[in-house]
């Protein structure tokens, strides 16, 4: 009993000193990796195929059949989604940089501090929140290197339907950063409803183009991340739903050097252009890429757009 009570209390000091060190580390809110230390039990696995014996019927995963084949897609919810009128949902953005690391080294990578996570956002945004991985990251199935392709988007797309159905939320606002930007773009243009709001920060938008600029194509033909099969919601503004209600607000840097403000100013005069209410802003970045937005202006504009839609 006392080596399981001194066992129990070691990974107890070990969480709050990650919590710790990531309250310091505020770039872009709720998009900051976590410090992270875990044993090899509780980690999340990453770019593993769907397996339907690893995705139990519960809270937290999501069985799902797109047109590519099924995906276990995992989420992490504060502990108020059930039934909620509106509720944010945050893509993160890609994780290349550390998918190929064990999964004990990955910065937040167990269902507890993802989770945690999630409820931290509750509070400081004041409406319910619920953090969906991407596929081939923190759980989902999948492969991340196919990244900003069909087979990502449509697994996201049947995973918020079956998020929706199942805790039966009335209307979401979408979150995403750079490539959680492009992604919760993408769901838009296949035609997603009941969406109060999409704020999406530094995106990658005319992928084609973006990886031309940043001498990332190969010949000249794919995108940064060596496809030619991905899917430019820039070339798909047209199945964007009509909505006079809803609003997308697209965030970020003129100095940013990973997603070129110039082509999220040109998706969003697409969007425009196509009769949708759109709002581009720029906000203070950090260096040297600029990418990164200060002050947590996501999740800060997130809050604002879901208690705005809760008002008579």
């Amino acid at each position: 009993m006392r080596l399981l009570h001194t066992l129990r209390r070691l990974r107890f000091v070990l969480l709050l000193v990650a919590l710790a060190q990531t309250a310091c580390a505020q770039r872009t809110g709720p998009d900051v990796p976590r410090v992270f230390a875990a044993g090899a039990d509780e980690v999340l696995y990453w770019n593993l195929p769907a397996d339907r014996s690893l995705c139990p019927d519960r809270n937290g995963f999501l069985w799902v059949q797109a047109a590519e084949g099924p995906s276990c897609i995992r989420y992490f919810a504060s502990d108020d989604i059930d039934g909620a009128r509106i509720a944010i949902v945050q893509f993160s953005g890609d994780r290349d940089g550390v998918m190929d690391q064990a999964p004990t080294r990955i910065p937040g990578n167990t269902e507890e501090l993802r989770t945690l996570d999630a409820q931290r956002s509750r509070d400081r945004a004041g409406v319910p929140w619920i953090f969906v991985a991407r596929p081939g990251t923190y759980g989902s199935s999948g492969d991340h290197r196919k990244r900003r392709q069909l087979v990502e988007f449509h697994a996201l797309d049947a995973a918020l339907d079956a998020l929706m159905q199942r805790h039966r939320l009335q209307r979401i606002v979408i979150v995403g950063h750079s490539g959680g930007a492009t992604a919760g773009a993408a769901l838009l243009t296949m035609g997603r409803t009941r969406v109060a709001c999409a704020v999406l920060t530094s995106g990658a938008y005319g992928l084609l183009e973006r990886a031309r600029m940043l001498g990332r194509s190969k010949d000249g033909r794919t995108d940064t991340t060596g496809s030619t099969q991905f899917y430019d919601p820039l070339d798909h503004v047209g199945g964007i739903a009509r909505d006079p209600a809803r609003r997308i607000v697209l965030i970020g840097s003129r100095e940013d050097r990973n997603t070129p403000f110039v082509l999220q100013e040109r998706f969003a005069d697409a969007v425009t252009k196509a009769g949708h209410r759109i709002e581009l802003r720029t906000h203070a970045a950090e260096p040297p890429d600029f990418h990164d937005l200060k002050d947590g202006i996501a999740l800060r504009t997130a809050s604002q757009c879901a208690r705005e839609s809760l008002l008579p």
